[in-house]
């Protein structure tokens, strides 16, 4: 698993997380939490080259994922 990031902010029922580093997943990649639930998949990538955002569309309420950091599967 590699780690994907932090979920930073909910917005237009998506889950916009911080990746740590340039390298992201592709889109419609699979997102997992630390207890390997799943959490949703990678809809979009966007933001600065260096440390890019993406969007999540989230299983469950995108709010409940608010602070949790995310993985790749």
């Amino acid at each position: 698993m590699r780690r994907v990031g932090e979920v930073v902010r909910v917005a237009q029922g998506l889950a916009i997380v911080r990746s740590p580093s340039g390298e992201h997943p592709d889109i419609d990649t699979p997102a997992v939490d630390r207890s390997l639930s799943n959490a949703g998949r990678v809809v979009d990538v966007f933001g600065p080259v260096e440390r890019p955002y993406l969007a999540v569309a989230p299983e469950e309420s995108p709010a409940t994922l608010l602070g949790t950091v995310l993985y790749a599967r």
